[in-house]
This record gives C-alpha cells, sequence and structure tokens, in this order.
C-alpha cells in the first residue's frame, strides 16, 4: 500500500532533506538556513549535556524521565502497585500508562500547573503532564474495572470528557491547559481506535496488548513499533491530514517534499508516535523484551527541538514578523520549520558527539534529543520569552 509509505522513518529522514535542500536553494518565502550557525547550537546542547549529565551517561529521550519530575521516585511506587502482576502483566499496565500519557503530552501553554498532593510540588510543562497522568492512573481513571485500576482500555477512554480530563488536569478558569477539548476528544477516538483492532490491542482494547502482538520474541525493532502504531492509532488524530481516503496523522502536503509515486508531495513527522515509540523501551523491557534499532527513528519535530533551531540562529525567518503570527500546523511555514528540525538535528548530532567525545553507539540520537536538544531549547526559551517558543501554533494538543 502507498499509505505505507508515509509510515516509514525512512520517508520522514528523505523528505525532510529534500525540503531542507530546497530552502538552502533559496526556495522558501519563509526561511533560511545558516549551517555556520551549527557550531552555535552544538554548543550549546553539548554544555546543557554536560550540565544535566556530568557523567555523560544520558539516558534515551522518553517519558519515563519526566515521572521522575522533582527527584521524586515515581517509578518504584509504579513498581510497588504493579507487584501482584507477572512479568507480561506489569509490561502490559506500564505500556497502557505510557499510551495515555505520551498522548496527552502536547504543549501545555504557559499557564497551566499540577500541584501534586503527594510531594507538595507543582509541575509545569510536559513533566506537570506526566506527572498528572501518573496520578491518574494510580487511581484507576483510565480503567473500567474496579478489580483491576492499574491499566487503561477502551470502555474507559470512550467516556473521557473535558470535564473528566479537566479534573485529572486540575484546570480551571485561573489554571487553563491549551487544548483541552482536542485531548478529550483524542482519548475518545483512541478508546474507538482500541475497540477495532483486536488483533494488536485485544478483546478488552488495551494498548498493553502489543506487548502480545509484538513481544513474544527476545527483541522488537523500534520501527516494528512505529509501524504497529501508526496502523492501530491512525483513526485518532482529529486534526491530522488524510492520504486517499485514509487517516495519517502527522502527516502534510509540501511543494519541496519531493518523493515517487502516489505519495511524493507528502512530508510525515509523526512526532507524538515516534515520541511514544521511544518511550515504549522501558514497559518492553520490563517484560523482558528489548527494542532495538532505535537510531531508525528521527528526531521528534515540536516546539523545543525547533526552537532550539531559531534561537541559536540556525533556522532564520525571511521576515520576523513570522515569529509573531498565529499559526497551525498544515501552514506551509510549520511544516517546514518541522522539517528542517529533523534534517538538522540529524547533521547536529554528528558535533554534539564530537564536542563531548563520544560514539555514536555511546551516544545515540535518542540520547542527544534528552541531553541534549530538547532541554537546550527550553533552556533558550526560558532565557529569551520566559518560556515561550519562537513560533506561535495553535494546537488543538494532538500534534504539539
Amino acid at each position: 500500500m502507498s499509505i505505507d509509505t508515509l509510515r516509514s522513518p525512512a520517508t520522514i529522514r528523505e523528505r525532510c532533506a529534500n525540503i531542507l535542500a530546497a530552502v538552502q536553494a533559496g526556495q522558501s518565502p519563509h526561511w533560511t538556513v545558516d549551517a555556520r550557525r551549527l557550531d552555535a547550537a552544538a554548543d550549546e546542547v553539548a554544555q546543557v549535556t554536560r550540565a544535566r549529565y556530568p557523567s555523560l551517561v544520558v539516558p534515551m529521550h522518553d517519558r519515563a524521565g519526566h515521572f521522575e519530575a522533582g527527584g521524586v521516585r515515581r517509578g518504584e511506587e509504579l513498581a510497588r502497585l504493579l507487584q501482584r502482576h507477572d512479568r507480561a502483566g506489569r509490561a502490559r499496565a506500564l505500556i497502557d500508562l505510557v499510551t495515555v500519557s505520551v498522548l496527552l503530552d502536547a504543549g501545555a501553554g504557559a499557564d497551566w500547573r499540577y500541584a501534586e498532593a503527594e510531594s507538595g510540588a507543582t509541575f509545569t510543562r510536559s513533566e506537570g503532564l506526566a506527572v498528572a497522568s501518573l496520578r491518574a492512573f494510580s487511581a484507576g481513571a483510565f480503567s473500567s474495572d474496579p478489580r483491576d485500576p492499574y491499566r487503561a482500555d477502551a470502555a474507559r477512554l470512550r467516556t473521557i470528557d473535558t470535564a473528566a480530563l479537566a479534573a485529572m488536569f486540575q484546570v480551571r478558569a485561573d489554571n487553563p491547559l491549551v487544548g483541552l477539548p482536542g485531548r478529550a476528544e483524542l482519548m475518545q477516538r483512541l478508546g474507538a481506535a482500541l475497540t477495532a483492532d483486536h488483533d494488536r490491542f485485544g478483546a478488552d482494547g488495551r494498548p498493553g496488548a502489543l506487548f502480545d502482538y509484538l513481544g513474544d520474541i527476545g527483541t522488537v525493532r523500534a520501527e516494528d513499533i512505529l509501524r504497529a502504531l501508526l496502523v492501530g492509532l491512525a483513526p485518532i488524530w482529529p486534526a491530522g491530514s488524510r492520504f486517499e481516503g485514509q487517516p495519517v496523522g502527522d502527516a502534510w502536503p509540501h511543494r519541496h517534499a519531493g518523493g515517487s509515486g502516489p505519495t511524493a508531495g507528502w512530508v510525515p513527522f509523526h512526532k507524538l508516535t515516534q515520541w511514544l515509540t521511544y518511550s515504549l523501551a522501558m514497559p518492553f523491557a520490563a517484560g523482558g523484551v528489548r527494542v532495538v534499532e532505535f537510531d531508525a527513528l528521527t528526531a521528534l519535530p515540536e516546539y523545543r527541538n525547533g526552537g532550539l533551531l531559531i534561537d541559536t540562529g540556525v533556522i532564520v525567518a525571511r521576515d520576523p514578523a513570522l515569529l509573531a503570527q498565529r499559526l497551525v500546523p498544515g501552514d506551509e511555514a510549520v511544516v517546514e520549520w518541522r522539517a528542517l528540525t529533523v534534517a538538522l538535528i540529524d547533521q547536529l548530532a554528528p558535533q554534539v558527539r564530537q564536542r563531548l567525545e563520544r560514539s555514536a553507539s555511546e551516544l545515540p540520537l535518542a540520547s542527544i534529543l534528552e541531553g541534549g536538544t530538547w532541554a537546550a531549547g527550553r533552556a533558550l526559551a526560558q532565557r529569551l520569552r520566559g518560556g515561550l517558543p519562537p513560533l506561535q501554533i495553535d494546537s488543538d494538543g494532538t500534534v504539539f
């Protein structure tokens, strides 16, 4: 099927490289690229990585790290909750948790806060969303079965509305969460998709059934997880694109995307689904299955990684007024910026490794993102704009 081309990480890289080449050839009305500034970006990333991980043993960029926000060892707490499960049962539960947590991890906005009763601490942005979703999961908020609260299943997810999600995330008039209705709709669509695909998600419609679908051997390729998610979860994206009448999620047309065959002119990103794939390494490992070949995946094209490249002067707006405009994910300027982010971080990675004197095996792309580009992008945004990203994008909570 030609749609499978849009589900391949190799296509993401190919199409993003095509767009970078077009921009470098002066064919974009929106952006230019100053490759000389990659040195400054690499310096920034290396400095932040050393500060965060002095030993330079850098974990993968995944959701599990956010569950430990504020130095609270919630992973150990979660392990105690799941101790009655066998190894496969723990893996299924953790896949359930990580899936709903990642899918709820679009940008929260600058004004939202989550006050955690257990620690007395308050968290914002991705860490706040992670802690809030973990606490909701631990309270059984995603399960339809009171006898088995530590799971997420289709029967419950289909009933999650804006009010239910607002209660989980402490949303009030004075504590707004960007894209709340879109997030609720995403949960409902997730429930419907899980119900419709018994092969991947079982009779109960649980994300955790992917462990049985993919994990019956000692290793599983990251790209195989990504493809299973892109096929099984294809119907969930309310803001996504359609190709040949089928939903393809985070994939968009662009005049310089190139390619051949029916998908020519389309560039896929699959940001949240790739983020979920990175994040499923921990749950699969809990079940004794190792996820391999993560370098097939790409950088995540979103505010922090892409913002790093704008704020270090690598990606430059032809008209500075663009940075003040209200944009939407399908705008050509946004698609282009995201494609440049993917292609340029592939170029940035070797420079970061050189500065840190680490090989590709010692510091893979997933660790550079964690060390890394995402953290450096956030730090620059904080210094320059109080945490706000350099682009203003109206999101419904399902892309960014």
